[in-house]
């Protein structure tokens, strides 16, 4: 018999009952009954249920097996009576009678309990992370993360795509976000960068002939986290096509994500490929967001005429001097109490609008409300059939500048669609947003900047460059969204030295800068390079959705907090001066930093 198991916890069923067995796991719950002792024990696969009575000469052993003890356990398969079945569980008909049992690891007081599912804070859950990846929930995210991955990487070999490892040290790249930066030992004062994303080596793969190239590629980025971000590291869906348009990647990658979200989904409804186009300009006016949510139906309008030179003033005065209108309907709320738009007239207050203005179409057709006062009857009629709205519905405004209109718009669009209840359950609403303009203005400079992607091929090449207003140019750049999250950016990629030096040189990077910091892809690209594109889909944020899961730590083995520290390992820490002096380093702390580290030695 194996010195540790011939079978494992999830594994045993009625036929094997009378088999001398031997299992072992975590001793999960105790529970006594009496002359019965019975031990509920764990492993990756599953809980069986263990039975000894008091009279055993091993009853002390397991009486004194605190909680998550290691335990190796051997004894007969029996059927369990008829009233102590448990539907619930796979094993459920049968337990162990307990002949042996060996103790492999005793587990002190615990910080915080496996069994059950009390919450514990994140600090202690993390910390303890081995203890809280064994809880239920947690363990089979980790599980899901693992099929879905293997499930991603077995259709894209499918596909004919070959997986391929970029490297992890590598330059620094002005990519948008902060890099990490390793010291050299054998280069004084040089360092090398984690990579933000293998976009210029996959970029470089194509140059090298390869065709359809893909990784689960690790990325680094020193961001703040949020609810969908984690700090430090992330993995993506990393892929990259030769020859192609910006269809033939829709059309290559559509269906891996379909089908992973079909396999994981459960009973979830999928959007049908192909995937909805919306061009960004639209996305920003229908939803006020190049992320929209379309389990929410409510899509916003603009009524800016109908404000024009109108008895309205406020907003009349406001259009006259350069703003929009946008108007929010909100289907079925004519029937709300004026609570209801009273506490949402204060909620924007609290996000900084001037307030939420509004119009009711009463069942009756009568409209009220401040603004249905002051507003001619043709002007509202002309508001109601650009918004949609019919009687019994209400729609509310939003007033300022383009873009300050269009965001909160898009905010107030999603606070009505939860006040209302009127989101779709039970789907997953695909789309892709296409059209990115290639540069935008930085409103604290006044000067262009790269919109999005700054490797993307601009839309009439380099004749949009050299004639068209740079705030008017497109790029072949794309975002894949699901129930208004980001799964993904892509592009169709700027392949040719000449267009990339322009482009580059709009947003204000002189030739010399990028022969520096993109000097291996200039070289590629002047030796022939084909035209390419390609994306990568956020692996932690797929399974988060999956998992249905609110915050992304949920689906990682071991993630940092929210200030970027890993609570398990001690990381980030101190290095003693002999490291430092390896790699002529020299520590220049701030000042608080200095100081607490000061008082901290005048305590030893």
């Amino acid at each position: 018999m194996h010195a540790f198991r011939t079978h494992n916890c999830g594994e045993l069923r009625t036929e094997h009952t009378g088999q001398q067995v031997r299992l072992s796991g975590w001793v999960h719950r105790k529970r006594d009954h009496g002359n019965l002792v019975f031990v509920d024990l764990r492993d990756h696969y599953g809980l069986t249920q263990c039975v000894i009575d008091i009279s055993s000469p091993l009853f002390a052993t397991v009486e004194s097996a605190r909680p998550e003890s290691v335990v190796t356990v051997t004894g007969p398969v029996v059927e369990r009576t008829e009233d102590t079945i448990n539907p619930n569980l796979p094993t459920g008909e049968v337990e162990v009678q307990i002949n042996e049992i060996v103790v492999e690891s005793p587990a002190e007081v615990l910080p915080m309990q496996v069994a059950g599912e009390a919450d514990f804070g994140e600090d202690i859950r993390l910390r303890y992370r081995f203890l809280d990846l064994r809880r239920e929930a947690t363990h089979n995210n980790i599980i899901l993360r693992s099929n879905v991955i293997s499930s991603i990487r077995r259709r894209m070999t499918d596909s004919g795509f070959m997986e391929i490892q970029t490297p992890i040290l590598t330059a620094s790249s002005p990519e948008g976000a902060r890099d990490y930066l390793v010291p050299s030992r054998q280069h004084p004062g040089k360092f090398y960068a984690l990579p933000q994303a293998p976009q210029q080596f996959k970029q470089l793969l194509m140059v090298s002939g390869f065709d359809k190239y893909f990784q689960i590629a690790p990325c680094f980025r020193d961001e703040d986290a949020r609810a969908d971000r984690s700090p430090g590291e992330f993995y993506q869906l990393d892929f990259e096509m030769a020859f192609v348009e910006q269809e033939d990647v829709f059309n290559a990658i559509e269906p891996v994500l379909a089908g992973v979200f079909e396999e994981f989904g459960g009973d979830r409804k999928v959007t049908s490929t192909p995937f909805p186009r919306i061009a960004f300009a639209d996305s920003m006016l229908k939803y006020g967001s190049d992320k929209p949510d379309l389990r929410n139906p409510i899509v916003i309008a603009d009524v800016t005429e109908a404000y024009r030179d109108s008895g309205f003033g406020l907003f009349a005065k406001l259009v006259g001097q350069g703003s929009v209108v946008r108007a929010i309907p909100a289907p079925g709320a004519a029937d709300k109490p004026r609570s209801f738009f009273d506490k949402l007239n204060d909620w924007a207050r609290d996000e900084g609008a001037g307030g939420l203005g509004y119009i009711v179409f009463g069942a009756d057709g009568e409209t009220k409300g401040p603004i249905a006062k002051n507003l001619e009857a043709d002007r509202i009629q002309a508001i109601r059939d650009a918004s949609g709205v019919k009687d019994g519905d209400a729609v509310f405004f939003a007033c300022g500048k383009e873009n300050d209109a269009a965001k909160f718009a898009g905010v107030a669009r999603e606070r009505i669609c939860d006040d209302l209840g009127i989101r779709a359950e039970g789907r997953f609403d695909f789309c892709w947003i296409v059209d990115y303009p290639m540069y935008e203005m930085n409103e604290e400079t006044g000067e262009i900047d790269f919109s999005h992607n700054p490797f993307s091929m601009p839309q009439g090449g380099m004749e949009a460059l050299e004639t068209k207003d740079p705030l008017d140019i497109l790029a072949y750049q794309y975002d894949i969204v699901c129930n208004g999250i980001e799964l993904s950016s892509g592009a169709i990629r700027n392949h040719r030295a000449d267009i990339m030096v322009k482009a580059f040189g709009i947003a204000g990077y002189g030739e010399d800068v990028v022969e520096d910091k993109f000097g291996g892809m200039l070289r590629a690209f002047r030796y022939g390079a084909p035209p390419h594109g390609g994306s990568a889909p956020g692996i932690d944020r797929i399974v988060m959705m999956l998992a249905d899961e609110p915050n992304i730590r949920e689906v990682i083995a071991f993630p940092m907090n929210q200030r970027a520290e890993d609570l398990l390992m001690g990381a980030p820490g101190t290095v003693d001066e002999r490291h430092l002096k390896e790699l002529n380093l020299r520590l220049h702390l701030p000042k608080i930093k200095r100081d607490q580290e000061s008082a901290g030695k005048a305590e030893n």
